[in-house]
């Protein structure tokens, strides 16, 4: 059977559907193809909306250079009440019936802005003894998460429902969690707080295609905002023996990170218009096939 091509497809996830079965989607829609390596590139929990990324074949080498470029939410936040998920689905642990301030909000979010260490909710995607952190919690069993460092770029209210509710778009770095964010603010303000309602509208230089099936990236862009080297077909032979990819840089990012969002220290190696090869400190990455 024919290799698929390997690509990055743009799925919009609707409320109540989870990301593995957007993944089992599009698996069925390609059958007939083999091998065929398929995930997605980064879950986007039940009760939220929007952009889910899926990678086949060599793009899933590149998983972990999505979260190095923004990621755009709008989340509503109610107040009053902090649940054990994080979102309007869990039990209550905490809360008040004190109302918050515009003032306070303004404040408290802006504190929330750069570098800080978050603890992920219990029910979140991160690995605990070879499982998931969440079924471990649907179990019942108590789950301690580390603190991990994240990054929030920007945030504003667009909105206030108070003392019952709050709207904010934020645009943060892959691996924030919102819910921990609401979390946070509501023990902060000492009302409590959860999530409502959320929706992802953008990663990178994508935006959620809406309602439909997934819609699979056109050119030859899948990394834009990493440097690149075209390479010669002896270069490109060099690097599949172990050689590092040529010093130059042949283009520029096309799709620039936004001022002050963290750099990424990875080039991208292009051969006959294809992604075929990744870079940082820490040596090459290859993309078996190439994306493209």
């Amino acid at each position: 059977m024919p290799r698929p091509p390997s690509s990055i497809w743009l799925c919009h996830k609707p409320v109540g559907a989870t990301s593995s079965a957007l993944v089992a989607e599009l698996r069925a829609r390609l059958a007939g193809h083999y091998p065929l390596k398929l995930s997605h590139g980064g879950a986007l929990d039940p009760f939220a909306a929007g952009l889910v990324l899926l990678l086949v074949g060599a793009a899933n080498r590149a998983f972990e250079r999505l979260h190095e470029v923004p990621k755009v939410y709008t989340a509503e936040v109610a107040w009053g009440r902090e649940t054990d998920t994080g979102d309007l689905h869990g039990a209550t642990v905490g809360g008040s019936g004190r109302a918050p301030s515009v003032d306070e909000l303004e404040r408290a979010l802006t504190a929330a802005l750069g570098w800080h260490d978050q603890v992920p909710p219990a029910t979140s995607n991160k690995w605990v003894g070879g499982e998931r952190a969440y079924a471990r919690a649907h179990r019942g069993e108590a789950v301690d998460l580390p603190p991990a460092r994240v990054y929030c770029h920007s945030a504003r209210w667009l909105r206030h429902d108070l003392p019952r509710a709050s709207t904010l778009e934020l645009s943060v770095r892959g691996g924030y969690y919102v819910r921990s964010l609401a979390r946070d603010l509501g023990r902060a303000l000492g009302c409590g707080a959860h999530l409502a309602a959320l929706t992802r509208s953008a990663i990178g230089p994508w935006s959620d295609p809406g309602p439909g099936p997934a819609v699979q990236l056109a050119g030859h862009d899948p990394l834009p905002w990493l440097p690149a080297v075209e390479l010669t077909d002896g270069e490109w032979a060099e690097v599949r023996r172990g050689a590092a990819l040529p010093l130059r840089t042949d283009a520029p990012p096309r799709w620039p990170l936004p001022p002050g969002f963290p750099s990424s220290p990875w080039r991208v190696g292009w051969h006959r218009r294809r992604c075929v090869a990744l870079q940082a400190e820490g040596g090459v990455t290859l993309l078996p096939g190439g994306i493209g």
